[in-house]
């Protein structure tokens, strides 16, 4: 088979699943780890500091499997996914497929807006070496088009699927 990139890019994925969802409600505070919690369009999720602020950095997701190799880097067995500073840990589904697409996690529409690169808290957080063990491995960032509830367990998908 001969196909274009293109036609590559459209191939679907399997569908991916929600592990985990993480708020924040104000600037170093702990996070609060509900069971299920609303995407609001053009704001984010509801009670996570970034609520409302609008522009592109209202969801932040990370994959499982990126989490897995962050602990490897830093040479542990696992990580709590609240050290990583994201909103939803997801498994299953290659986050980076999704670049420029819209995508839908639960009932909510989501579209990629960037990578979600480390900050210099990784190294306060993770201890030394934090920030270089998530480089590559932060995630991505997502705007909210369409209002809906996310639930651990939700699927995350194009939103092209069926």
């Amino acid at each position: 088979m001969n196909a274009t990139l293109r036609e590559l890019f459209d191939v679907p994925q399997r569908p991916g699943t929600v592990q985990w969802i993480g708020l924040r409600p104000a600037r170093r505070e702990a996070p609060v780890h509900p069971a299920e919690v609303n995407a609001i369009a053009g704001r984010g999720l509801e009670g996570d500091r970034y609520d409302n602020k609008g522009g592109a950095r209202q969801v932040t997701l990370i994959q499982g499997e990126h989490v897995a190799a962050v602990a490897a880097f830093l040479g542990r067995e696992s990580l709590a996914p609240e050290l990583l500073r994201r909103n939803l840990l997801v498994r299953g589904i290659n986050l980076l497929a999704l670049k420029d697409r819209r995508f839908r996690v639960g009932e909510a529409v989501l579209e990629w807006s960037g990578l979600c690169h480390p900050c210099s808290r990784m190294e306060e957080v993770l201890g030394p070496g934090g920030y270089n063990a998530m480089r590559g491995h932060g995630g991505i960032t997502a705007r909210v088009l369409e209002s809906g509830r996310i639930t651990i367990g939700s699927h995350v998908q194009s939103a092209q699927a069926s």
